[in-house]
């Protein structure tokens, strides 16, 4: 991946929940999940697009997903319906060699977005995503991790490890910001295929 789009992906949190405010609406605990076998990794598909996501543990269940490309300054889009998950086409497709990237809010002005509850996931919890050639890729999440948004580790973000399918779910975290509208980190789900 080159530099010019590493940088212009790292800019994606900026963009995600920009105006969203913070909300004390909330989902039920995660449902605990038997963990993966450690170590596993399942064999890369080939490339068809999400058409649906499925996060169990946060009773998540979805087929409103859209495309996210480059702005015209070279920043990641941001999904326009709060309930909308955006797939950053010019990366990965979820179950390809690769890290695919799907973003969503976290809240919207009038309550919970799509990715509410993210930072809630555990090791173990499992990520289904239908794809448009009627297979499901299916993950388990290795970590959840917050990032500044000044210090946003875009490599480790959007870089795989080599050879392997992975997926990252990317919502807003951290404190909210009321002077900017904006909060001031990022929740990451890193996750990977297995079989």
């Amino acid at each position: 991946m080159s530099a010019r789009a590493l940088a212009a992906l790292g800019v994606a949190a900026l963009l995600i929940g920009a105006v969203t405010l913070d909300t004390e609406a909330g989902l039920p605990g995660p449902v605990p999940e038997p963990p993966p076998s450690a170590g596993r990794h399942g064999p890369p598909m080939d490339r068809a697009k999400p058409v649906s996501l499925a996060v169990p543990a946060l009773e998540l269940h979805t087929r409103s997903l859209v495309r996210l490309g480059l702005t015209d300054t070279d920043r990641l889009e941001a999904p326009g319906p709060w309930q909308a998950v955006g797939w950053w086409s010019g990366g990965a497709a979820p179950g390809e060699k690769g890290a695919a990237v799907l973003a969503g809010h976290v809240d919207s002005r009038t309550g919970p977005a799509v990715f509410f509850g993210l930072d809630r996931l555990e090791r173990g919890h499992r990520i289904r995503v239908g794809r448009a050639d009627g297979t499901t890729a299916r993950f388990a999440v290795e970590r959840v991790s917050l990032h500044a948004k000044d210090d946003f580790p875009t490599r480790r973000v959007y870089e795989a490890e080599p050879g392997r399918a992975e997926l990252r779910l990317i919502t807003c975290g951290g404190a909210f910001d009321a002077a900017s509208g904006r909060y001031t980190a990022n929740t990451v789900v890193y996750a990977r295929l297995v079989g």
